[in-house]
């Protein structure tokens, strides 16, 4: 099940083992969270919690045990394991036992931001309820933002939703502090604007320079030298900006020309689907051939600085002159 899904699945009585598996520190941490306000009382006699690193072979039988053991003045004992990656060897041989006749007094929670190579696939063993703690798409999370505002009293359309989401390049962590911070702004009442939203949001870095990028494409230079200024203000030199572009382009080049559908290239690349859906789109504005140009040409730039033939300063202003007058 997806984090969103937890809830409901907790209120209709579902418990037992879960295992939170992802790379999103937001949903890792609110989803133990939440398990254990629902089934932990007495925190400091009914948890309990281990490195998964110490539980190997027979000594999985020191988890095994905790959880056998009663809870003091409570219905249930929670036991929790981070990063814990038994073998399928193990498994077979400690755990599918245990898991079978899992106690009803206990609840395991498995904590792992990736899956391991060589070890048992937990989230396809019986009784262990997954739950899916990875990067969510652009929809999730503008679904996410639009639900907590509303619940909080702030009413926000589909549009600013989607561009509090943008901003925060779809970090849980970034868009929870932002959507509380917009709540808090707006007394938990009224309706939040799209100027509002791009007021109060603190824009990502690279997603500026996907604003700059679209600046290009659209042949914008005011607003292109605006957001390279503010990169700038914001502690970011000559040279980290054309490192930021070069890197930009790159990605726009490899998504225009690779045969690879959105999802295979997003785990190639370490992106989100949705921003190479997004990379696509923008490289087909620019045009394939300009976008290989512009790598080349701030390459080009950058090589001179390092040996010594331009200034940062004056290689930064020749990458800007070719962007738009090349």
């Amino acid at each position: 099940m997806k984090f969103t899904e937890l809830k409901n699945f907790i209120a209709q009585g579902g418990g037992g083992i879960f295992l939170l598996q992802g790379e999103d520190a937001y949903f890792l941490h609110n989803a133990e969270k939440m398990i254990k306000n629902a089934y932990l009382q007495m925190p400091e006699l009914n948890f309990t919690s281990f490195d998964g690193e110490t539980l190997k072979g027979g000594a999985i039988s020191r988890l095994t045990d905790a959880l056998s053991a009663f809870p003091f003045m409570a219905e249930k004992r929670v036991v929790k394991v981070t990063g814990f990656y038994p073998t399928e060897q193990d498994y077979e041989k400690y755990l599918k036992p245990f898991f079978s006749a899992f106690p009803e007094t206990a609840v395991l929670v498995i904590v792992n931001a990736q899956a391991k190579k060589g070890a048992a696939d937990l989230r396809r063993k019986a009784g262990i309820c997954y739950v899916d703690c990875g990067k969510a798409d652009e929809e999730e999370v503008t679904r996410w933002i639009y639900l907590t505002l509303k619940r909080s009293g702030v009413a926000a359309d589909a549009e600013v939703c989607m561009n509090i989401a943008r901003y925060c390049l779809c970090d849980m962590s970034r868009v929870s502090i932002e959507t509380q911070k917009i709540i808090e702004y707006k007394g938990g009442c009224g309706t939040l604007t799209v100027q509002e939203a791009d007021e109060l949001v603190y824009k990502d870095s690279d997603y500026r320079i996907y604003e700059m990028t679209n600046a290009v494409a659209a042949g914008n230079h005011s607003r292109f030298y605006e957001i390279a200024d503010e990169l700038i203000s914001r502690g970011m030199d000559g040279m980290s900006v054309m490192n930021s572009m070069l890197s930009y382009f790159r990605n726009l080049s490899t998504a225009a020309n690779s045969r690879l559908s959105d999802a295979e290239l997003s785990k190639l690349l370490g992106m989100k689907e949705f921003v190479v859906k997004r990379s696509r789109e923008q490289a087909k504005r620019l045009g394939v051939a300009r976008t290989e140009r512009l790598c080349s040409a701030i390459y080009s730039a950058i090589a001179s600085v390092k040996c010594g033939e331009l200034t940062q300063d004056s290689a930064y202003r020749l990458v800007c002159s070719q962007i738009f007058f090349g």
